[in-house]
């Protein structure tokens, strides 16, 4: 009986996390070329199709190494939620395990994260109606006055919102009119993971370092093509601004210059304090995770530390 619970207990996979340009696919790539792994990408600019330079999204050269999951999975124009994550995450760590491979994921994408470790109860599909009634009254009023009437119904949920974050102010919103409970309330009290885990965090100690590493990749991406890529972007006939593919570090920013509403010196250096700033959420929801082994990743033994970590999950 204690083997049977022991075994049930064991990490089904390796949750491997870090903000932007710290490392994460370069340490699961090594692994993949020692060991037999998949890597399940945990990255919400991944799942689009025709974002891959401005979302640094792995080369043909590095798909080879290790089969990769949950990249280029939606067009621009579809929504793709942490719940369908969740749900895609369940069906893919079996079918890995089966093959007698270890599951990696590998990103950095919090809010993802913290419904396959904690949970996330259902959420109800807004009819396009109500979408349509929240928009209608938001274009009236403006989303900081939509965030205030959100602040009334769910604080919780308005305490974590920007008042000018449209998606989200809306879908809180949405969610209230249709329900009459707040969004918060659909989160679960008690953490309910998606199936047993080990969770590795790279923390760099080293900031500057870190900044200069992300203007380092902001420039090659540059380099690579980004502006041309999201030129083709907003030529496609499901091209919005506002869709969720669009809140990407840098393809709004992008979008902004194309329109001539940026030069491209400020769209650069937009783009650069963006993912600076995205790199500071990452952390700080990394730092307040609990049950999380944390590396630097410019310290010598983190890929040792993160092998030995994935090891501990294979089948």
């Amino acid at each position: 009986m204690t083997a049977a619970i022991d075994e049930a207990a064991r990490p089904q996979a390796l949750l491997l996390l870090g903000p932007t340009a710290s490392g994460k696919s370069a340490l699961s790539l090594a692994i993949a070329k020692k060991h037999p792994v998949e890597i399940i990408s945990i990255d919400s600019a991944l799942v689009y199709r025709g974002m891959d330079v401005g979302s640094a999204k792995p080369t043909r050269e590095e798909l080879a190494l290790a089969p990769h999951h949950l990249i280029d999975i939606r067009e621009i124009g579809e929504p793709y939620s942490a719940a369908e994550f969740v749900e895609d995450c369940m069906r893919l760590v079996p079918e890995i395990r089966a093959r007698g491979r270890i599951p990696l994921i590998v990103g950095g994408t919090m809010l993802y994260a913290k419904a396959l470790r904690e949970g996330i109860d259902e959420m109800p599909t807004t009819p396009p109606e109500v979408r349509a009634a929240v928009a209608e009254e938001a274009a009236r009023l403006g989303w900081p006055a939509m965030h205030a009437r959100l602040a009334k119904v769910d604080p919780a949920t308005a305490a974590r919102l920007a008042p000018n974050d449209r998606q989200r102010i809306g879908r809180a919103l949405e969610v209230w009119r249709m329900t009459g409970r707040p969004l918060s309330s659909f989160h679960r009290g008690e953490p309910r993971p998606a199936f047993p885990m080990t969770t590795a965090a790279l923390v760099p100690g080293d900031r500057k370092r870190l900044h200069a590493l992300i203007e380092a990749r902001f420039d090659a991406m540059l380099a690579g093509g980004f502006l041309d890529e999201v030129r083709t972007l907003t030529a496609r006939p499901d091209f919005d601004p506002e869709s969720p593919a669009m809140r990407a570090v840098g393809y709004r920013q992008a979008v902004e210059h194309l329109r001539g509403e940026r030069t491209y010196d400020d769209f650069r250096l937009a783009g650069i304090a963006a993912t600076r700033q995205l790199a500071k959420r990452q952390l700080t929801w990394l730092r307040s995770m609990e049950g999380v082994t944390k590396l630097d990743p410019f310290l010598p033994g983190a890929l040792e530390a993160v092998e030995r970590l994935a090891l501990a999950a294979a089948p």
